[in-house]
């Protein structure tokens, strides 16, 4: 069976994704700091019939988020499918106007968001060069490509993280690796600031299988 691997997986986007695939025959890889969330997730996806396995790693220890992706490709067999999706809490990201921004405003999203995503990527992606097949999906909000000004640090990470999956995705042209890139610019789910348009993540989801099959895209952006 084909694998998909979550880094970053939560109870929202990451669960949802992994029903989408783990309804179409897939493995699912939980990957995220937390043991006892991920057992969680790996209950709800058993009770319906898909089968997941957690491994716990905090995506700014490269070392650890390196041997977690390995050890799932070793238990399955493989990893087909990357989804790259780690994201602060609201209440961790400070706003900052762009002419406030210090580098330390920046430094630490660009730990969280870029390096990470990098990390996970050069843990796969020997496997999916020598098989001349697999996918690489990475997830951001929607000021990677229209910034807000009162997020002007977290917009920059995000921009540099889309910067560099679309030119990987020109790098990977003609390898069989589809490379894409997912901004959301919705409130996913209750308790979004007011006024703010709103989507339920098994909304979203659905793009990611769309990407991975039809391989013709570089980006979606979903909005209202």
């Amino acid at each position: 069976m084909p694998t998909l691997a979550i880094v970053g997986a939560g109870p929202g986007m990451g669960l949802a994704i992994a029903r989408t695939f783990g309804s179409q025959g897939y493995n699912v890889a939980l990957i995220a700091r937390n043991r006892a969330k991920l057992d969680d997730l790996v209950g709800r996806l058993a009770a319906e019939g898909i089968t997941a396995a957690a491994f716990p790693a905090d995506v700014l220890d490269h070392d650890a988020l390196t041997q977690a992706l390995k050890d799932a490709a070793t238990l399955f067999g493989g990893i087909d499918v990357l989804e790259h999706s780690p994201a602060p809490s609201i209440d961790t990201v400070a706003l900052t106007f762009p002419s406030h921004t210090n580098p330390s405003d920046v430094q630490w999203l660009i730990d969280l968001l870029l390096y990470s995503a990098i990390a996970a990527t050069q843990a796969v992606l020997p496997a999916m060069r020598e098989a001349g097949a697999g996918t690489l999906l990475f997830t951001n909000g929607g000021g990677s490509v229209d910034p807000h000004p009162m997020l002007a640090n977290a917009n920059a990470a995000q921009g540099a993280l889309r910067n560099w999956v679309l030119n990987l995705r020109k790098e990977l042209d003609g390898t069989g690796i589809q490379v894409a890139h997912v901004a959301i610019d919705v409130w996913i789910g209750g308790g979004g600031p007011p006024g703010a348009p709103t989507a339920e993540a098994e909304e979203i989801a659905p793009l990611y299988w769309d990407l991975h099959t039809r391989r013709d895209q570089a980006e979606r952006v979903f909005t209202r």
